[in-house]
């Protein structure tokens, strides 16, 4: 049985010094490939364009949103959901391909194995080693209307966990990371505080120690050595920045509602 078409679609913004790196894998491998662009002012398109003719330029509505989008101009059943910051390996695609050869197909959300490097190695405990599901059954299947972490709804999820990794080069430098962090951290509080959540500086204190040891001790990623303990710092941060954040807005709405 040939291999069931793919669709594959990136979207991004401003990514041309790695979008390349992501590309080539692709071209000539997917069946289809789909580019959103929220207005880079770098070259990501022009390089873009040298991949596939399926790029086209839009606004910024918030990642469920742009994700249904993409979602909405693929073409096949199969598709696969990448960001400008992930590599596929020569492995993980033989073992996709084997995987939509299949003439018995149950699975309809495929997770990978995610390699994510920190400052030159993989990560290989915790939060950012978990597999991926990036690969899905489109039929029926949207994204959660989420301006961040936002989720992948299907009506029927069965899933398969594939063996070879999708490499995953999420940060190019610390200052790449806080401010990705950041950023994510005050996207969430504002959708919090829009739901009618509220939370304290205790909470957001406590929220820094309680994932700071999931990540470190929980999540075992103290046997990453230094940058195991890095990473569960950041992610103890994270988790206070949303919370900070959320206090903020409470009391912005407080000032707003005395004057």
């Amino acid at each position: 049985m040939t291999r069931r078409k793919l669709s594959c679609y990136l979207i991004v913004c401003n990514e041309a010094d790695r979008i390349e790196a992501c590309l080539k894998p692709l071209a000539g491998w997917v069946d289809q490939l789909v580019i959103l662009d929220s207005g880079s002012t770098d070259n990501t398109v022009e390089l873009a364009k040298k991949y596939t003719d399926e790029v086209y330029q839009t606004d910024w509505p918030g990642y469920g949103p742009q994700r249904n989008r993409a979602l909405a101009k693929c073409e096949h059943d199969w598709v696969l959901n990448l960001d400008a910051d992930e590599r596929v390996t020569e492995s993980l695609k033989l073992e996709i391909d084997e995987v939509l050869s299949r003439r018995e197909l149950d699975a309809t959300f495929i997770k990978m194995p995610w390699h994510t490097y920190l400052f030159g190695k993989p990560l290989k405990r915790g939060r950012y080693s978990s597999p991926q599901g990036k690969l899905f059954y489109k039929p029926g299947a949207k994204f959660k209307d989420r301006q961040v972490h936002e989720t992948l709804l299907l009506p029927v999820e069965k899933v398969l966990v594939l063996k070879s990794p999708l490499i995953h080069f999420s940060w190019r430098n610390y200052q790449h990371i806080q401010e990705k962090h950041l950023k994510y951290a005050t996207l969430i509080a504002k959708h919090k505080f829009d739901a009618g959540k509220r939370t304290t500086i205790g909470f957001a204190i406590l929220r820094f120690f309680s994932d700071f040891l999931q990540q470190y001790v929980f999540r075992l990623g103290f046997l990453d050595g230094w940058r195991g303990l890095l990473m569960a710092m950041i992610l103890g941060q994270y988790a206070f920045h949303k919370y900070a954040a959320l206090v903020g807005l409470q009391n912005a709405h407080l000032d707003d509602q005395l004057d």
